[in-house]
Parts: C-alpha cells; structure tokens; sequence
C-alpha cells in the first residue's frame, strides 16, 4: 500500500472553513474515486510561521491505484482546491510507500524494553 500525504498550511483566518470544506466535500471527493481506503485529517503540532498547518493522509490500495488517481483524478481535484482557497491553503504532496504497519498484541509489553 502507498500512504498519500498532503501537508495544507492555511492562514489562521480560514482555518475552520477549510476542515469544515475538507470533511464535507473534498475528501469524501477523494474517497470516491475509488482509489484509497481511508484517510486521516491530522493538525501539524509544532513551530509553524503563520498559519495552521494540516496533514491529510490517504491510504491508497496499491501503487497501480495511486498512479490511476494521480493520472485521472488529481488535476480536477487540486484544481478546484486552489479555485477556491488560493493561496490561503498552501499544498506540500509527499508518496509514502508503506513498508509495515500494525498494531502492538497482547504479548508485547512496551515496559519491558
């Protein structure tokens, strides 16, 4: 799997409308193309200048799913999120290819290490 990461740094003053129009319109436009299995909206901790900074990652199925959604998909999408933010939200992309990924079992004790 390929974890899709887009890194938004909006101005302070818009930064409640962009989640607002992010959860309501452009990731469920995201989803629906088929091509992720999920995503996460996360808030960029941290030294920043100016501005709130976000982090969207998407799951992507495979690498041949984010390659179909980069051809296909993405240009209308981006499109329409600088038509109307501008450069009040900044985007930085980034490709993750996932290596592992998994959750701790009952038969690990972080404690003990």
């Amino acid at each position: 799997m390929v974890l899709y990461n887009v890194t938004v740094s909006v101005t302070d003053e818009c930064a409640n409308d962009w989640v607002k129009y992010m959860m309501e319109v452009h990731i469920p436009d995201v989803l629906a193309t088929g091509h992720f299995r999920d995503f996460r909206l996360c808030h960029v901790q941290g030294e920043a200048e100016g501005g709130v900074t976000f982090a969207v990652q998407y799951m992507a199925r495979d690498a041949e799913a984010f390659q179909t959604y980069q051809r296909e998909c993405a240009p209308a999408l981006q499109a329409d999120h600088q038509a109307k933010w501008g450069s009040k939200a900044v985007a930085f992309r980034t490709l993750l290819p996932l290596i592992a990924e998994g959750h701790p079992t009952a038969d690990i004790d972080p404690k003990q290490n």
